[in-house]
């Protein structure tokens, strides 16, 4: 039996109802608030009939709680989330040195770590003592690389051919100050490897600012991004060099940390 074979067995033995469940499911993680059965249905397309018996099956297990017309992921899921949770280990770690950044700069910060070429994933985040501040959880979502600042980070250590093989000519606009042409985006990234560090203008998220550096463990490697994010108006009447000074010391630790890993 070939390669191909055992792909199309694998296929054809996968259970549909189960795969429906498991798309459900990932949608729900989209929408920390919740989302309502019609637009899990429009995001996944599924029948909105089928969408909501296996949302109900699914709250009835824990794995999605329902509250009124809208489900949003369950304590199961959580509680399952921390055992498969591959970065246990050095999490409590990550999170002091992340909690005494986030009080030392008193905005919020955030440890991302690389899990592929072109992938991230916010893994720990830590909020300053403002009471005007960000209300945005980050951990668990997935953003395109060219609308976070980390993302930066990542995408400036390919080439430009490599970029271009990878991102289409027009990019996703997450706000009317996302950068969307990818002729401009190679530009930002070669600002970004010169000054090595990143920076992001309400490109995300209208009136958020983020100064990302990279964090590499001790054999050089480019492992995981570290940023600091807060209002614009006040991140940006503050040199950013005091940002990216405090980041590069807190990178260094968390860079021995992940070398752990």
């Amino acid at each position: 039996m070939n390669e191909e074979t055992d792909s199309n067995s694998d296929v054809d033995a996968m259970n549909r109802s189960a795969l429906r469940a498991a798309s459900l499911l990932i949608a729900a993680g989209g929408h920390p608030e919740g989302a309502s059965a019609a637009e899990l249905a429009i995001e996944t397309d599924i029948p909105r009939p089928t969408t909501f018996r296996i949302l109900l099956s699914l709250a009835h297990t824990g794995l999605l709680a329902r509250d009124g017309g809208t489900f949003k992921l369950g304590w199961r899921t959580a509680q399952l989330g921390r055992l498969a949770d591959p970065y246990r280990g050095i999490l409590p770690r990550v999170e002091l040195v992340l909690g005494s950044l986030a009080e030392d700069l008193n905005e919020s910060a955030e440890f991302v770590m690389f899990t592929g070429p072109t992938t991230q994933e916010t893994i720990a985040q830590a909020s300053g003592s403002r009471l005007l501040a960000l209300s945005q959880q980050y951990v668990g979502r997935s953003f395109p690389l060219h609308s976070t600042a980390t993302g930066k980070v990542l995408l400036a250590n390919l080439d430009d051919d490599e970029i271009r093989a990878l991102l289409p000519e027009r990019l996703e606009a997450m706000t009317p100050f996302t950068i969307t042409d990818r002729t401009a985006l190679l530009a930002e990234l070669d600002k970004t490897r010169s000054q090595g560090f990143a920076t992001l203008d309400g490109e995300l998220e209208e009136g958020l600012f983020v100064v990302a550096v990279p964090v590499r463990n001790q054999a050089g490697k480019l492992v995981s991004g570290l940023a600091v994010s807060g209002l614009s108006q006040r991140m940006k009447s503050t040199s950013v060099d005091l940002y990216v000074e405090k980041l590069r010391a807190a990178a260094v630790q968390l860079g021995k940390i992940v070398s752990t890993f």
